[in-house]
């Protein structure tokens, strides 16, 4: 509502004096201030705050009337009246100067564009020079205590008991006496009039101040007493009195009265302010709220304010401003929302903790339109000593901006916070680029559509980005041209979509576009200065709607001004009102004005596209009702509302177009919702049959009240049928009482509702902020906070105003209050209607917190109750969120926010954890089951725990969430070891560059730092096969060997084991190499153990289908170069037949064209370092040449589209600066049909990632000794290489007849099928036959040998032993296939390939 902002200004007057002001009264119109000191008046001008005069009291008269003590202005600005010490009432006459005296005028640079048009525009933006003329004063012979001043009149109190009333121009015989003995007094007027009250004797009024629209004083006795006088006639004699009694208050200090809410603020000795309202009926005062400090918020300082010291409405009489005895500023809303309070946090505190004394204020007043508040600050000295000639420096003016809703409270876009400052504007609103695609739905629905339309969707309101994109405003300075001669501004309003903005001050009005980020003003000032705003301002499409009043005719009129044409009345279309307009509205096509005289009048606005000019828009009265009879005072009338919202039989889901018609009325009257109804009681005609220009709008019913202590009121036009629960319901503002939603009932699934339900039902919730506007589709309440910065760098010797002070900033906040309307509906047995409401919000992004929000205030609430409840709504809270898919997550987020102490409260009513953690694996969310496991861990004994955490830990390595794999063995080994030690998840060292791009793979123990040079070719064993780890990569293992001493670690790793052996077994090389990576599983040294059991592969065809499905290899296909001149008739394949058997001649022909085809690459030779030679120099020659295909093919591979993740990295060696081929091979291939060969190859390569994890997986395969693996994977890459290898190794005596007979029967297999389904392996299978021959002269040399070896058949049986098993496998291995996978390895290339000698 009303926001501090910045620092306060200090004023300092340019005259010297030795007294300290101490108090400050506001003119009428707050454009003057009189500053009292004990012989000084002081006048001083608004803006700029300047002082203009100042009458210095003689001495001699000093000592007759005695100090100054109160000052009072007359209505018109014209006197002041001073209450002097010893009875005297001092007037004043305030002279202007005259039209061309200014004491300060505006100085302008040379060739400033500003022209003075007219005499009176300089004057407005001038401090006038005023002289002020004591005449003749009136002693009224007794001290007096408190002066106000009442139409006509000047109604003073004296110490003696006596009201004296007296009339301004001072006449002696115009003076009237009234004994307060002679009023009488009773607790209501209804009372019998019983005499003069008794107990009045002796007693006076301390403070009192009249209010007009109670039409009565409001006194507060020095006993403390309140009461109310009103006068039974229209003139204030002693007979005609009558007083009412506040009872039981005996502590009261001082009052202040609310004009527009009729309401009386009396401050008392406790600290508290008790505001009173006359009830109508009876005339007595009930008490309406209380305005005091919690101690919830303010611990140090609720009940040590000392006793109120002044109370302040704002001119717009929405807040109320309050200081204490003891120092200090608060500040409250109408109806006790608490908004500021200067005596915590910032405010009483210094960063370093101390406290800071508060200021205490002897004096203080709001500024024009509530932009400031003057505060006198109180001097510490005594009064008589008086310090020595300074400056006056205790006027302090702190700034203040405010809602637009206190004075326009205009209800044509609710959805935009526009604040207002003196000299700027505050807007939510963002991007203008982001709200440019305007919602087409209601953008156009009020006629043609205000901005060009957007291709972005279209929804049905501004979306959350726009509105809650950002915590900062955008902030628009308002003109300085306009402010000059202006100020201060009045009225501001904004359109639907927040680009528009329009602001009224004292004359005319402005408005500004966020597009062209350009204000308009009148071109003509004379039309701007003739002109000024009453009833408000409110935008309808393109046009501003304004009520004004016209000097020239002197004439109240409504005009519309076209946005897009010059600010000029030529442009404006003007209707002439009877009648002074007090608020204005719109409601779609209508605009609803509230008039001086208590009526209401509706009219229609429609566009005419037959002009273009300001005539295309028709203004035609609709309907004029009459309020006098319900309205005791015009002024009391705070907002004025049409809307779509009623209350009887039409409340269906039937009818959604009938909800966008103006059904209904709702008036703000003095706090009290009133709403008028259509009457459809009386026969209806049918809309189709009554022609459009002869509609008669139905009459209003009498009015109903539909809540009490009401300050805002919002409502919307559009309608969702998705949501009509919420866009068809009221929202209302009541202060310290929070917010109250009246949100209609519907009947579920078209079903006739039942008679003893309600249409709608008033709900009230509490907030945590103000609300300022209302997101309906969203389920938000947007508002605004102040936040203060505190500055320590200004401290001194003498405290500074700044350090005093924090800095005050504004700051956009919201909140959710969709959870409070659930509770509300669940606690009065509305289920159904709350799940209605519920799915209709699913969709906002933040439902989950909002049925997270309702199940932890219940259960706060209920669980720490100290009485048993009756009927605890927990339960039923529970039984409705399991309507959503939700629910599980809502109820362990929501427990693990709470203290453990309520879980028991929490899960009795929810469920058994345990079944919630078993519900969740069923539905596979695992990562709110681990939470429930947390729950397991504090409510369960370790062997629960364990049981749940060991399903969850196999579910997550089945689906592969491996971060939640690590946390749960963290979770296992704390379970065991009653610690949670958090082991790191990478070695502070990478492994060394030979890995070859598998930098990846950082927790596993491959010793990859033997090259091929230290390897004395056969000079080996099979025993040496596998090398143990050394260097930075053996902390792993060592880290791993430690923990399994542990019998908690070996329980995990045996799960770690039998989720390898499965996917081992179920060939998923793929899933198997991303859990070794993710978990650091020892892959090799498993393998080792297991390479006679679960690494074995038992169908080669099936192995290599799904290495190729895995990853995305795809089958080779045979390259279509086969001419009829090439090969005989009999021996051509057919190009459309996916099957079929070729003649072996056709593929040891495409062989041999492949390796010719294929480039040379020397770097390769060391592969095959240890390789036997097996035969002539050609095959030599042969192996380079396959090795430098494969290096082309490993680099050409195609981009195929992933549909997983890839583990691995990027291979980064001397192989991807290899090209495909050389300058070389093109000139020795010098057929086209070889370069289509070529590129046939390429294309069947798979992605470039799946080779490097092939080869890192052939790598691990070759170092753990699963030969079986390596063939396969030697198979899908299609190299002759591997295949040698593993051939050449086979001949090895250690390794078992099984293995070898299991590769040849593998080998054959995988060329059976070849041959059936896919022809594309024969090439290469062709090129394996001398291979396939060896293996077969090695199983027919092992098989006799083998029945008389029994050692190395005891060797066999002690495949188990995982000692014997890791020294067995190819030594060579380890460091020969690591240089081919990092391109030949730092050591360069080999030349001692062929120097190698058969290890058999």
């Amino acid at each position: 509502m009303y926001f501090l902002t910045g620092w306060p200004r200090r004023l300092l007057c340019p005259l010297r004096s030795e007294e300290n002001p101490f108090h400050i009264q506001p003119s009428s119109q707050r454009f003057y201030f009189a500053v009292l000191s004990e012989t000084q008046l002081s006048i001083w001008f608004s803006r700029p705050s300047v002082l203009i005069v100042s009458y210095v009291e003689s001495a001699k008269a000093a000592a007759q009337f005695g100090f100054y003590q109160q000052a009072e202005w007359k209505p018109d600005d014209s006197m002041i009246a001073v209450a002097a010490a010893n009875g005297y009432v001092l007037l004043f006459d305030v002279v202007g100067g005259g039209d061309d005296k200014c004491l300060y005028e505006p100085v302008y640079p040379k060739g400033s564009p500003r022209v003075k048009v007219n005499p009176g525009y300089k004057e407005e933006q001038c401090a006038p020079a005023l002289s002020l003329e004591m005449k003749r004063p009136v002693d009224l012979e007794a001290p007096i205590t408190s002066l106000q001043s009442m139409q006509e009149d000047l109604v003073v109190s004296t110490a003696d008991g006596f009201l004296h009333i007296l009339q301004w121009n001072g006449v002696s015989n115009g003076r009237k006496a009234i004994n307060l003995c002679t009023v009488p007094f009773s607790l209501d007027l209804q009372s019998s009039r019983g005499g003069p009250s008794l107990d009045l004797d002796g007693v006076h009024i301390r403070d009192m101040e009249y209010c007009v629209t109670l039409d009565g004083f409001a006194v507060v006795f020095d006993d403390g007493r309140l009461g109310f006088i009103t006068p039974m006639a229209s003139r204030f004699t002693a007979d005609q009195l009558q007083g009412v009694w506040a009872a039981d208050v005996t502590d009261g200090t001082c009052v202040a009265v609310n004009n527009k809410y009729r309401l009386m603020a009396f401050g008392c000795a406790s600290g508290s302010v008790s505001v009173y309202m006359i009830d109508t009926t009876t005339g007595s005062m009930q008490l309406s709220h209380r305005l005091e400090l919690t101690p919830k918020h303010y611990p140090d300082t609720w009940n040590k304010t000392g006793p109120v010291k002044s109370i302040q409405w704002s001119p717009d009489y929405s807040v109320v401003m309050v200081t204490w005895e003891c120092g200090g500023l608060s500040l409250w809303s109408v109806f006790g929302a608490h908004l500021i309070c200067t005596l915590g946090e910032d405010f009483a505190y210094r960063s370093d903790g101390t406290k800071k004394e508060p200021i205490k204020i002897s004096s203080m007043s709001w500024g024009a339109e509530g932009y400031h508040l003057w505060v006198i600050t109180s001097s510490d000295g005594a009064r008589g000593e008086g310090p020595p000639p300074l400056q006056q420096a205790g006027i302090l003016q702190f700034q203040f901006i405010k809602s637009a809703l206190t004075v326009n409270p205009c209800t044509s876009n609710q959805e935009q916070v526009l604040l207002i400052g003196e000299d700027r504007l505050y807007l939510t609103c963002g991007d203008p680029t982001q709200a440019h695609s305007a919602p087409e739905q209601h953008a156009s629905r009020d006629g043609a559509p205000l901005y060009p339309p957007s291709p972005a969707p279209s929804t049905v309101s501004q979306g959350l980005s726009t509105l809650l994109g950002h915590r900062h405003w955008h902030v628009v300075q308002i003109h300085s041209t306009y402010l000059e001669s202006n100020w201060p501004i009045r009225y501001a309003a904004i359109d639907t979509q927040g680009q528009c903005m329009a602001v009224a001050g004292r004359r005319g009005f402005a408005h500004y576009s966020s597009f062209t980020r350009k204000w308009k003003l009148f071109g003509n000032i004379t039309q701007e200065q003739n002109m000024t705003v009453t009833g408000g301002l409110a935008w309808w499409n393109d046009y501003i709607i304004i009520a004004c009043y016209n000097f020239i005719d002197q004439q109240e009129e409504l005009r519309l001004y076209l946005r897009s044409s010059n600010l000029d009345n030529a442009f404006a279309n003007v209707t002439k009102l009877h009648s002074d307009t007090l608020l204005l509205n719109v409601f779609r096509n209508m605009v609803i004005l509230f008039r001086a005289d208590c009526s209401i009048c509706l009219y229609n606005i429609e566009r005419r596209q037959d002009s273009p000019t300001s005539s295309a828009v028709s203004i035609e009265l609709l309907q004029e009702v009459t309020m006098a009879r319900y309205i005791p005072h015009p002024a009391l009338v705070v907002s004025v509302t049409l809307t779509s919202v009623r209350t009887e039989t039409g409340i269906t889901l039937k009818a959604p177009q009938q909800a966008c018609a103006a059904e209904s009325i709702m008036l703000n009257l003095a706090g009290q919702l009133i709403m008028l109804q259509r009457d459809r009681s009386g026969p209806q005609v049918r809309e189709k049959e009554a022609p459009p220009n002869q509609k008669k709008l139905l009459p209003f019913c009498p009015p109903v009240v539909l809540a009490q202590c009401v300050e805002n009121v919002w409502t919307t036009c559009r309608s969702n049928r998705k949501k009509r629960h919420l866009l068809e319901a009221l929202w209302l503002a009541c202060g310290e009482a929070g917010m109250k939603v009246w949100l209609p009932l519907f009947p579920r699934d078209h079903r006739k509702p039942h008679s003893f339900l309600s249409r709608r039902i008033m709900l009230p919730f509490h907030i945590n902020i103000y609300p300022l506007a209302v997101l309906f589709e969203d389920a938000l309440v947007l508002g605004a906070t102040n936040e203060t910065v505190l500055y320590d760098g200004l401290q001194g010797p003498r405290e500074p105003l700044e350090a005093h002070f924090p800095f005050c900033t504004v700051e956009r906040t919201s909140q959710i209050y969709l959870h409070h309307i659930l509770r509300q509906l669940l606690v009065r047995n509305l289920g159904e209607q709350a799940l209605l409401l519920a799915q209709s919000c699913a969709g906002l992004p933040y439902f989950p917190h909002v049925l997270e929000l309702m199940v932890h205030v219940v259960l706060e609430e209920e669980a720490t109750s100290r009485e048993p409840i009756p009927d605890p709504l927990l339960p039923t809270v529970a039984k409705f969120i399991t309507e959503f898919p939700l629910f599980l997550q809502t109820i362990v987020h929501c427990a693990r926010k709470t203290e453990y102490a309520l879980w028991n409260y929490l899960f009795a009513a929810v469920g058994n954890p345990k079944d919630l953690f078993e519900e969740c694996l069923m539905a596979q969310d695992l990562d709110t089951a681990a939470s429930y496991l947390i729950i397991l861990q504090n409510m369960e004994v370790p062997a629960v725990s364990r049981q749940h955490a060991t399903l969850l830990f196999n579910t997550a390595l089945e689906q592969g969430k491996w971060d939640l794999c690590r946390h749960m063995i963290r979770f296992l080994k704390a379970i065991g070891s009653g610690e949670s030690e958090t082991p790191p998840l990478t070695p502070t060292t990478q492994e060394p560059s030979s890995t070859g791009g598998f930098e990846f793979f950082r927790h596993r123990s491959i010793s990859l730092s033997q090259s091929a040079d230290s390897l004395i070719p056969g000079k080996f064993s099979l025993q040496k096969t596998l090398s143990m780890p050394t260097g930075p990569s053996a902390k792993s293992s060592d880290r791993w060997s430690r923990d399994s001493d542990c019998a908690e670690n070996m329980y995990i790793d045996m799960m770690l084991w039998r989720h390898a052996r499965r996917l081992l077994e179920e060939v998923r090389l793929k899933d198997l190499g991303c859990f070794s990576a993710q978990l650091g599983f020892e892959l090799i040294g498993w393998l080792c153990k297991e390479r006679t059991r679960a690494a074995r592969v038992d169908d080669f065809v099936t192995a290599l289908k799904r290495l190729h499905q895995d990853f995305l290899w795809p089958f080779p296909v045979i390259p279509r170069l086969l001419n009829a001149d090439q090969f005989p008739l009999q021996e051509r394949p057919l190009p459309a037949q996916p099957r079929g058997v070729m003649a072996p001649s056709v593929f040891s022909v495409l062989g041999t064209r492949l390796l010719k085809s294929q480039s040379a690459d020397s770097l390769l030779n060391s592969d095959m370092d240890t390789a036997p030679p097996h035969g002539a120099p050609n095959s030599h020659s042969w192996l380079d040449g396959l090795g430098a295909e494969q290096k082309e093919m490993d680099m050409a591979s195609t981009d195929e589209p992933q549909t997983e993740e890839a583990f691995l990295s990027p291979l980064i060696n001397k192989v991807d600066e290899c090209s495909i081929g050389s300058a070389t091979d093109l000139t020795e291939t010098s057929s086209m049909s070889e370069l289509e060969h070529i590129s046939m190859e390429l294309a069947n390569k798979g992605p470039h990632k799946s080779q490097v994890q092939l080869r890192y997986l052939l790598h691990i395969f070759m170092e753990a000794g699963c030969l079986e693996w390596c063939v396969v994977i030697g198979l899908i890459l299609r190299d002759t290489n591997i295949i040698k290898q593993v051939v050449s190794f086979l001949d090895c005596p250690e390794v078992p007849a099984e293995t070898v007979q299991n590769v040849r029967n593998g080998l054959l297999a995988v060329d059976a099928w070849a041959s059936s389904d896919c022809l594309g392996y024969k090439p290469f299978l062709s090129l394996l036959r001398p291979q396939l021959q060896k293996l077969a002269e090695t199983v027919a040399e092992q098989v006799l040998p083998e029945s008389f070896q029994p050692s190395s058949a005891s060797k066999l049986t002690e495949a188990s032993s995982p000692r014997a098993e890791e020294s067995r496998g190819p030594a060579s291995l380890g460091a020969s296939l690591p240089a081919e996978a990092s391109g030949g390895g730092p050591g360069g290339p080999h030349t001692n390939a062929g120097n190698g000698k058969d290890p058999v």
